[in-house]
C-alpha cells in the first residue's frame, strides 16, 4: 500500500481506561463487536478520518460522531452512559451531497431535496417532522434538535423508509449536516 493510500484510511485507537491508559485496540475499519478485543473502553484517539461509535454492539444504540482528535474521557464529554461497543469508519466522500427528506414514512408527505446543511427543517422547509429519507450522495448526520444538537444518526447512501423501524421511534429529526472533513 502506498503512503497516499494509507493516508486515506481512518484510524482510531481505543483505550480501556480514561486518559489513554490500559490496554488498547487500533481499528482502521468497521468493528461490530469490540468485546473480543477489550472489556471496556473509556478513552480514544482518532488519528485520521471520522468514525461513528455506538454504545451497543452491531452498530446499535446511541451514536456519537468522532473526528480527528483526542477524547481522554469521552463519556463525560459526550454524556455517554455506557462505553463504546462498536464503531463504523465513515468513508471519505468527494463530490456533491444530496439527500431527499420526507415528512412521513415510506417517502410520504412533503419532501425536499437538500444539498447543504440545514440547521432547522421547521424554519427552512416548514416541516414538523422527518420520518424517512433517501441519501443519494455523501454521508450525513441527522440530529433530533435544531442547530445540530441532541442525539444523532449517521446516514450513508441508501433509502431509509422508516426511522421508527430502525429503532428510532419517538425521535424527531430537526437538523441535518453533511460530513465534509473526513480526512485532515
Amino acid at each position: 500500500m502506498t503512503n497516499t493510500n494509507m493516508n486515506m484510511r481512518g484510524k482510531i485507537i481505543f483505550y480501556e481506561e480514561r486518559n489513554f491508559q490500559g490496554r488498547h485496540y487500533e481499528c482502521m475499519s468497521d468493528c461490530s463487536d469490540m468485546s473480543s478485543y477489550m472489556s471496556r473502553c473509556h478513552s480514544c484517539r482518532v488519528e485520521s478520518g471520522c468514525f461513528m461509535v455506538y454504545d451497543r454492539t452491531n452498530y446499535m444504540g446511541s451514536q456519537y460522531f468522532m473526528r480527528r482528535g483526542e477524547y481522554a474521557d469521552y463519556m463525560s464529554m459526550m454524556g455517554m452512559r455506557d462505553c463504546i461497543r462498536s464503531c463504523r469508519m465513515i468513508p471519505m466522500h468527494r463530490g456533491q451531497f444530496r439527500m431527499k427528506i420526507y415528512e412521513r414514512e415510506n417517502f410520504g408527505g412533503q419532501s425536499y431535496e437538500m444539498m447543504d446543511d440545514c440547521d432547522n427543517i421547521m424554519d427552512r422547509y416548514r416541516m414538523n417532522d422527518c420520518m424517512s429519507c433517501h441519501v443519494m450522495d455523501g454521508h450525513w448526520l441527522m440530529y433530533e434538535q435544531p442547530n445540530y444538537r441532541g442525539r444523532m444518526m449517521y446516514m450513508r447512501p441508501g433509502e431509509y423508509r422508516s426511522f421508527r423501524d430502525m429503532g428510532m421511534s419517538g425521535m424527531r429529526w430537526m437538523s441535518m449536516r453533511r460530513i465534509t472533513d473526513s480526512y485532515n
